[in-house]
């Protein structure tokens, strides 16, 4: 009769617990709209899920355990064969029981890491374990707030000690328990999330609550709090002394600045520019030493308040508090140095074997510039431009391979900045591009070189720059004029100096002469004028050549070699100069193209000293004739 009654009682415990936990899922999936969440917490609740199942089944197989038994019992060895198949299927039952137990700690292996343990708070805000699982209807959290609603009830007690708290084990659950007062039920999942026994586990966490208490008590006695009020008045006192010394040494090193003016401190100058006369130091030096002043006040009190907050016990979370927000950052930053030194190694390296490869790209390119190295089809004007575009292509490649190294590099707050300069870059210097370009295409092209005589479009002189963007000339006139080089480009160019050098600069300037003069008398004035002038050269000969026969007069142009072209404004003037002195040797006048010859009783256009002494002007005939 009483093993019947046991078996229904424990059919109605099944149905119980069936019907609440259908209650349970029934409530999840009908209220109200759920909110969003992530991965980990739906993984929690799957494992609920299969922890309900397996719990059901386990509660199930043992009241059929427990019927089982019960038979057993009842035949008293009077059927050994029924009393065999019996405990083949107890055994059977056990072997269930293993394997969900196995089932169990995989399932709670694989949630480990990412489910939240909720803390048992001790008396003074400290953590004493945490429990990860429901046990029947109480969640996780709540079992965790009424475990620390209890421990703290165990100070109250004048008795206690740490004998006082026992560990009863009940089936598969211990009980941490105070007299008759439950503490703590301890679950066989509590003892597999913690791959332990259940009263391994009981007897941890007794001992932990023993010693919170016993703490406590010790904390909070009368004696003990004496101590730590005098201790607390005794740091205030230190730091107040502290900081007046502090006050009093940073006025003595004030008074000290203040004298000092015009004697050690006079002033800072940068060459002959006075960044700071003395005042002005005096002034900045008092500023920094009040900003160390006060930096240095803080730092007293930031250091004091924390062992002010460690003496008493109820505040000491607040001292590691702030101590955390120094120590915190402190340790994130040098565990990241740390973790980043690697990294920084290898960027170090990179650094160092582009840097002399770069040196080994410069050194070849000063040989060809100098002339050591020689290169067929590569002049050594190229040199320097040529270096400068691989040093760029070289930085570039270093770059592209350090990118991956620094910090933040793949974060997109990063590669957004790239991306906007790379826009401002690539519209903001379209103009400045095509200058660039340009410049290269005529560094390769050899149109020009530093000093030559030239002419683009219509500007004349020479060039004193050559820069990636423009190209600056010198006129005879000194003036300097910057032309970009995208305008070098569509402009045409002439080089007056490129080969004057080797093969000379011919020179010309046209003089016209009547018909009355004999065109070999006229070449030979205008070669005697070439030679005579300075800086044309003998050899070549200066020619002459008729450019043209007009209806008044003969245009004769005077060619000549020179090898000076940047000097042609002074050849130009001499030549000029020298024609007119041997045609006024020669008696021969250079007159206006419309010149008509009547001459008599005027006077010669040459001047008075190439024409004789006794030279007189011509008298007027009048010629008669009678009818």
């Amino acid at each position: 009769m009483k093993h019947r009654i046991r078996l229904f009682l424990s059919a109605i415990v099944v149905l119980t617990m069936a019907t609440t936990f259908a209650q349970t899922d029934s409530t999840k999936t009908d209220s109200l709209p759920k909110p969003a969440v992530d991965s980990s917490e739906i993984a929690q609740k799957n494992f609920q899920k299969k922890l309900e199942n397996l719990e059901r089944q386990q509660l199930i197989d043992s009241i059929k355990k427990a019927e089982l038994e019960s038979q057993i019992k009842d035949l008293k060895n009077s059927d050994p064969d029924q009393q065999d198949k019996l405990q083949a299927q107890i055994n059977a039952l056990n072997a269930q029981e293993t394997e969900r137990i196995e089932q169990k700690k995989k399932e709670i292996e694989t949630l480990r890491n990412s489910t939240k343990g909720y803390p048992v708070i001790g008396f003074f805000d400290d953590t004493l374990f945490n429990i990860y699982t429901k046990l029947g209807s109480f969640s996780a959290k709540e079992r965790a707030d009424a475990v620390s609603r209890r421990v703290k009830t165990l100070s109250s007690n004048l008795g206690f000690t740490a004998d006082s708290l026992l560990v009863t084990t009940v089936e598969s659950a211990s009980d941490i328990v105070y007299g008759e007062t439950i503490i703590m039920s301890v679950s066989q999942n509590d003892a597999l999330w913690e791959d332990t026994t259940t009263q391994n586990l009981a007897s941890a966490h007794k001992d932990k609550i023993a010693a919170s208490v016993i703490n406590y008590k010790s904390e909070t006695n009368i004696w003990t709090l004496a101590k730590e009020i005098g201790l607390a008045i005794l740091v205030l006192v230190i730091i107040w002394f502290l900081i007046k010394y502090i006050i009093r040494l940073f006025k003595w090193i004030a008074k000290k600045i203040e004298s000092q003016e015009n004697k050690r401190i006079k002033g800072v100058k940068l060459k002959d520019y006075t960044l700071f006369d003395a005042k002005r130091q005096v002034a900045a030096l008092l500023l920094v030493n009040k900003v160390v002043k006060w930096f240095t006040i803080l730092l007293a009190i930031y250091i004091t308040l924390p062992i002010l907050f460690g003496i008493f016990p109820w505040t000491r979370n607040f001292a590691d508090t702030l101590f955390g927000y120094v120590l915190n950052p402190v340790k994130s930053i040098l565990s990241s140095i740390w973790n980043y030194l690697p990294n920084l190694i290898t960027i170090l390296v990179i650094l160092f074997v582009f840097r002399y490869v770069l040196k080994g790209i410069r050194f070849l390119s000063m040989e060809i510039m100098r002339g050591n190295l020689k290169i067929n089809g590569f002049y050594p004007d190229w040199a320097r431009p040529t270096y400068q575009i691989v040093r760029v292509l070289v930085i570039a490649f270093m770059i592209v391979s350090i990118w991956g190294y620094i910090p933040g590099s793949d974060s997109p707050v990063f590669q957004g900045i790239s991306v906007f300069l790379g826009f401002l870059f690539t519209f903001g210097s379209a103009g400045s591009l095509s200058n660039i370009i340009a410049g290269l295409v005529l560094t390769y092209m050899r149109l020009f070189k530093i000093g030559d005589r030239v002419k683009i479009g219509e500007v004349f002189g020479d060039v004193i720059e050559k820069s990636s963007l423009v190209t600056r000339v010198r006129t005879p006139k000194n003036e300097i004029i910057s032309i970009p080089n995208s305008t070098v480009m569509s402009s045409h160019t002439i080089n007056y100096s490129s080969d004057a050098p080797e093969k000379g600069l011919i020179i010309h300037t046209t003089v016209t002469i009547g018909y009355d003069i004999p065109w070999k008398k006229m070449h030979a004035a205008l070669i005697e004028a070439a030679k005579r002038t300075e800086l044309v050269v003998a050899t070549p000969e200066p020619f002459v050549l008729q450019t043209s026969l007009e209806d008044f007069y003969v245009a004769y142009q005077i060619n000549a070699y020179v090898k000076e072209a940047n000097k042609q404004a002074t050849i130009y003037s001499n030549l000029h100069q020298n024609i007119q002195d041997v045609c006024n040797e020669q008696g021969i006048e250079i007159l206006s193209p419309h010149y008509r010859a009547a001459r008599d009783g005027n006077m010669s256009t040459i001047p008075e000293n190439y024409l004789p002494k006794d030279y007189k002007a011509p008298s007027f005939n009048v010629k008669q004739q009678k009818n």
